[in-house]
C-alpha cells in the first residue's frame, strides 16, 4: 500500500528538463546518484528492409562513427494497363525520370555537401513473397539485355544534387491533347534514365514480354541504386518514399496526322535496402571489448549501434538505507559527449527497453501506453526527446522498484535509436526508419576528464519503509 500511495501522490510529476530535482517538484526523500552504471556498445539487431514506407539511401562518412552506406533495389511494374498496348504511331521518347520522393528523416549534411546519385540494373529482381534483411546484398547486373557483354555495370542513369528534402518545385505537367501547363511537385529527386535503355524494353519490346508485370519484371529485373562515394562533403542519409515513386517517360506520338505529347509511368513494385557500416578505429575497440564499461558508448539508427545498460550496485541503496525503500522517482540521464554534439546535432529521440527471458524486446513497465501498468503513464512522463539542455531523461521508477523487490529478472536493459515521427507511442522494434545517432559519455572515473560532467547516471528519490510495512 505504502508503495501505490506513493506513486499515485507522484504520478503528476512530468518535467523532463530537470531530473526530477527542480525548485517546483515537492517530492520529498533522499536522493541518490548512481554513477557507477555499467554500459557497454552493441551492434544492433538486424530488421526487414523491403516493403517500408521510409526506405534509407544515402552515403554518410561521420568523422567519429564512421561510413553508413544504403543502397535501393527496386522492381518497376508495367503501367496500370496490363498487357501494356504499345500506343500507335511513331514513338520518340523525350525524355525518361526516375522520380524519387523524398519521406521525413533525412540525416547529415545538408549545406557543405553534393550527392551523385547512380541507377544500374540489376542482376535479379527482388521478389514480392520474399522478406529481405537489411544484410541482403544486390549487386547490379553484370549481363543483361541493355548490357549484353558482360562488361562492368554501364549505368543507365545518374543526377548530381543538393540536399532539399522539405523544398517543393514546379514540372510541366503533361495534358494529352489540350496545352501543357506546370505544376507543384512535393520534395524529390528526378533522376534522368537512358531513353535507349527506356525504349529497348517498352516501346520495342516484344508483346511477350509486355503480356504481364511478371514476364516485364522478369525481362527488366529492376533498378539498383548507390550514392557516389567521391562527392564533396561527409554526405547523408535520406529516406525516401519508394512505394510512392515511379520513372516517368515523357513521349510524342507521330501519328501521321496529329503529335501529341504525352506520359507513361511504371511504378515502383517490391524494393528493399542494403545498409552497410564501416566503423571508426573508437568504434570498433568498444564493440570488441564487451567486458569493460564504455566510458564513450555510441548509438546509431539505421540498424547500426545500440547499447546494453545495467546496474550493479543497485541493492547497495537498499543496504545503505538500512532497510527497504519505495522509489519515489527514478531517471536515467544519458548525455552527449563535450564536442560531439557539432556539427552533427544528436537523435532527436532514443528508446529504452527490455529484454524478457526468451530475450525479446518487451517494454519497462514505465513505458506502457497510460494505465497498463501501475507505473506507466504515457510517453510524455517517460522521456527519450533531446531536451533543450542536450540530454536524454528516461523514466524508470516502476522498472527499478520490481527489481528491487525481485518482481523482475534484470536480462538487459538497451537504448536505441528510434524514428522521432512516431509520436503516439514508444517504439522498441529495431529500425531502418531513423538515420540519428548518438555519442555518448558512460561510466567516466576521471574527474580532470571534459566528459566527467557529463557521464551516464541514475538520478533516484527514495523513502525508507519501515521494517513492520510491507512493500508487497
Amino acid at each position: 500500500m505504502t508503495l501505490l500511495i506513493s506513486l499515485f501522490i507522484l504520478s503528476s510529476c512530468r518535467n523532463q528538463d530537470g531530473i526530477g530535482l527542480t525548485p517546483n517538484q515537492t517530492l520529498s526523500g533522499t536522493l541518490v546518484v548512481d554513477s557507477n552504471i555499467v554500459v557497454n556498445t552493441m551492434r544492433e539487431d538486424s530488421a526487414f528492409t523491403n516493403a517500408l514506407a521510409k526506405t534509407p539511401l544515402g552515403y554518410f562518412n561521420d568523422p567519429q562513427i564512421g561510413v553508413t552506406e544504403s543502397d535501393l533495389a527496386m522492381v518497376l511494374s508495367l503501367p496500370s494497363s496490363s498487357p501494356y498496348a504499345i500506343p500507335d504511331g511513331t514513338i520518340t521518347i523525350d525524355s525518361a525520370v526516375l522520380v524519387l520522393r523524398f519521406a521525413d528523416g533525412f540525416y547529415g549534411d545538408s549545406l557543405n555537401s553534393k550527392y551523385k546519385l547512380n541507377v544500374y540494373q540489376l542482376r535479379e529482381k527482388p521478389a514480392s513473397t520474399v522478406n529481405y534483411y537489411n544484410t541482403r546484398g544486390w549487386d547490379p547486373a553484370t549481363v543483361n539485355s541493355f548490357n549484353p557483354t558482360g562488361l562492368p555495370p554501364v549505368l543507365v542513369g545518374s543526377k548530381t544534387f543538393a540536399s532539399r528534402t522539405h523544398t517543393g518545385f514546379k514540372i510541366m505537367d503533361i495534358v494529352p491533347g489540350a496545352v501543357d501547363t506546370f505544376k507543384t511537385v512535393q520534395p524529390q529527386v528526378r533522376i534522368p534514365i537512358d531513353r535507349n535503355f527506356i525504349n529497348t524494353n517498352l516501346f520495342a519490346a516484344p508483346a511477350t514480354v509486355l503480356a504481364s508485370n511478371t514476364l516485364f519484371q522478369n525481362q527488366v529485373k529492376g533498378f539498383y541504386l548507390s550514392m557516389d562515394k567521391n562527392q564533396p562533403g561527409a554526405g547523408g542519409s535520406f529516406m525516401v518514399a519508394a512505394d510512392s515513386s515511379s520513372v516517368d517517360i515523357y513521349y510524342r506520338a507521330d501519328n501521321g496526322t496529329t503529335i501529341d505529347t504525352a506520359i507513361v509511368s511504371l511504378p515502383v513494385a517490391n524494393h528493399a535496402a542494403q545498409i552497410k557500416h564501416t566503423y571508426t578505429a573508437s568504434v570498433q575497440a568498444v564493440l570488441n571489448n564487451q567486458a569493460t564499461s564504455n566510458s564513450t558508448f555510441y548509438l546509431q539508427g539505421l540498424l547500426g549501434l545500440k547499447a546494453k545498460i545495467s546496474f550493479p550496485n543497485l541493492q547497495d541503496i537498499v543496504t545503505k538505507a538500512g532497510g527497504n525503500i519505495v522509489i519515489n522517482r527514478a531517471e536515467l540521464v544519458v548525455t552527449p559527449t563535450n564536442g560531439s554534439i557539432i556539427p552533427f546535432l544528436p537523435q532527436s529521440r532514443l528508446t529504452l527497453y527490455q529484454y524478457d527471458n526468451a530475450f525479446t524486446r518487451i517494454s519497462i513497465e514505465d513505458a506502457g501506453a497510460t494505465g497498463t501498468s501501475a507505473f506507466s503513464q504515457g510517453l510524455s512522463v517517460f522521456g527519450g526527446y533531446l531536451t533543450t539542455n542536450y540530454d536524454y531523461h528516461f523514466v524508470v521508477t516502476g522498472h527499478l522498484q520490481n527489481l528491487l523487490l525481485g518482481k523482475d529478472i534484470d536480462y538487459g536493459m538497451y537504448l536505441g535509436v528510434i524514428d522521432n515521427t512516431n509520436t503516439t507511442g514508444i517504439d522498441i522494434a529495431a529500425t531502418p526508419q531513423a538515420a540519428g545517432r548518438v555519442v555518448a559519455a558512460g561510466t567516466v572515473t576521471d574527474k580532470t576528464s571534459p566528459d566527467f560532467p557529463y557521464k551516464i547516471k541514475l538520478n533516484i528519490i527514495y523513502t525508507k519503509v519501515n521494517s513492520t510495512t510491507s512493500t508487497k
